[in-house]
């Protein structure tokens, strides 16, 4: 474990402002070295390009399902899976959508957790329920059991918590909804198809509150924790560092 001077220039405020995102939790959750390395000291992983298809079909999800929301109905796949709600109509609904506010809460250490949800539906017992909108093109069955959706449910509940704690009554049952696009087409004809499905994933948040906990704990500390054994990246960095010889190493 590598042990920071206490009077080192930290490069990124991030933290400092007081303030902690849904992705940095699940950055936390994957890896604490990573976390801390952004957060703390500035030095992100390195990028990837944009999701830009997948963001416009999100755009173009929300706008349909506003329509729907002015009126007060439900949608064509709601009553084909058996839900009973309809899109949440709020005031605040665009201020937690957008990225850079989100919905907000004030945790116990002081710090203000954000997040920025999709959608929201409500039934008719007037509970909430979180939905995400995902967007993929696979011949495989949809489904929540692949090591990398494991974000997807933490997404989901850090959400749950987000809206629990604004004051509201959250159902546990949270919606994801897939749009799937096909590639079983005999041609593109500058159109992508796409097979629409839900699937509800039963949410358990006690994790959240302790996590963000652990959080501040390690932002506070002047030692860069170690890093997961799963991360990628921490270890590439490892390997890179073992094998090389003739190169400086790599923190």
């Amino acid at each position: 474990m590598i042990l920071l001077k206490k009077d080192e220039d930290f490069k990124y405020n991030y933290f400092m402002e007081n303030k902690i995102s849904r992705s940095k939790i699940e950055l936390f959750t994957e890896c604490p070295k990573c976390f801390y390395m952004d957060v703390k000291l500035g030095v992100k992983r390195p990028s990837i390009p944009g999701y830009t298809l997948n963001s416009a079909v999100d755009e173009l999800l929300k706008k349909e399902f506003d329509i729907l929301r002015e009126k007060r109905e439900s949608h064509e796949l709601m009553k084909k899976y058996n839900i009973d709600a309809v899109p949440f109509q709020h005031e605040k609904l665009d201020e937690w959508r957008h990225n850079f506010t989100g919905v907000r809460m004030k945790h116990s250490s002081g710090i203000t957790v954000f997040g920025a949800v999709d959608d929201l539906w409500i039934n008719s017992k007037g509970e909430i329920h979180v939905v995400d909108y995902k967007s993929t093109s696979t011949s495989d069955e949809i489904s929540l059991d692949s090591e990398y959706k494991q974000g997807y449910k933490r997404q989901a509940e850090i959400y749950q918590y987000l809206m629990e704690n604004n004051g509201f009554k959250v159902s546990k049952t949270a919606y994801f909804v897939f749009a799937n696009a096909q590639k079983n087409l005999e041609k593109f004809d500058s159109t992508l198809t796409f097979e629409m499905q839900i699937i509800p994933y039963e949410g358990d948040n006690s994790w959240v509150d302790s996590r963000i906990s652990q959080i501040v704990k390690v932002m506070e500390s002047f030692e860069i924790p170690l890093p997961s054994d799963s991360c990628k990246y921490c270890n590439y960095i490892h390997e890179y560092n073992n094998k090389s010889t003739t190169q400086p190493s790599l923190f």
